[in-house]
């Protein structure tokens, strides 16, 4: 594979078993091909450097909800973390090196550091892929609290997802266990991607787009929509051979997808059968 050095590292990363892949490399790989001179170990220490900060704050007491107050002081008050409500939408919050330099990110970025932080110190917390906000928990049996790294990691209930997700989409939610399921390495950093792979396509970045929608694909090959959205954005850019061997993997994953109509079309007008 013809990668950048970014990506060829990005794509060992992922190669290890899911739990082994380590989150804090594989995003600093993905913000590395916007910033090529990157070095990632440069952040790699700067959380280690706050997990023995915060080690030296911790109580005698290590009850989950005491830890989660001395991690909330440390990263929110004493380091001034913040979710970037002003500037949502800034691809700046959805790169690692970024939220640790500038102290915002968005909600899964924010719990990435969280994440990092509270495994340095022996704490296991996983991430909850809820809908519209992503969570993380502490990965303690019979323990059903919820972290909100965006909100100043506030401790939140079942209860009070529900009323944030009607918040969220404007209309009545019902709570489904799919909506707590702990997310995978791949499923994280899937997620960290297709923020990034929306604010591109809004702001008509092609190119960006198809480099997002590429590591997607490395994550998840087999990801009908991905390899769809691949294949439309070489068509936009011109890259039409790319374009077709894309349309046809994905009629052939889909064939009664509502838009394969469309897509044949697209395939016609480029002289090639479905």
């Amino acid at each position: 594979m013809n990668f950048s050095s970014a990506r060829q590292y990005f794509y060992q990363e992922i190669q290890r078993p899911d739990e082994c892949i380590n989150l804090a490399k594989a995003a600093l790989y993905i913000a590395q091909e916007e910033y090529p001179n990157l070095d990632p170990e440069e952040y790699l220490n700067a959380l280690d450097t706050m997990a023995v900060e915060l080690q030296e704050r911790l109580p005698s007491s290590r009850y989950p909800l005491r830890l989660i107050q001395t991690i909330n002081q440390y990263l929110y008050e004493d380091l001034g973390f913040s979710g970037n409500e002003t500037d949502y939408y800034n691809p700046r919050n959805s790169f690692l090196n970024d939220v640790i330099e500038r102290r915002q990110g968005i909600p899964i970025t924010l719990a990435l550091v969280y994440l990092e932080v509270a495994r340095r110190i022996d704490f296991p917390m996983v991430g909850v892929g809820m809908p519209g906000h992503f969570l993380i928990r502490p990965d303690i049996p019979d323990i059903e609290i919820f972290v909100d790294a965006f909100n100043s990691g506030e401790v939140i209930f079942a209860q009070d997802c529900q009323k944030r997700l009607e918040q969220i989409y404007q209309q009545p939610v019902t709570l489904r266990p799919e909506f707590f399921a702990v997310v995978s390495h791949r499923q994280f950093l899937a997620r960290m991607l297709t923020n990034l792979k929306y604010i591109y396509l809004k702001q008509q970045d092609l190119k960006r787009s198809l480099a997002v929608v590429e590591r997607i694909l490395l994550l998840f090959p087999d990801v009908a929509i991905e390899l769809r959205d691949r294949g439309l954005l070489y068509y936009q850019l011109h890259r039409y051979p790319q374009a077709i061997e894309d349309f046809q993997g994905y009629l052939a994953k889909v064939p009664d997808a509502e838009d394969a109509v469309m897509i044949r079309r697209l395939l016609a007008k480029l002289g090639k059968d479905a």
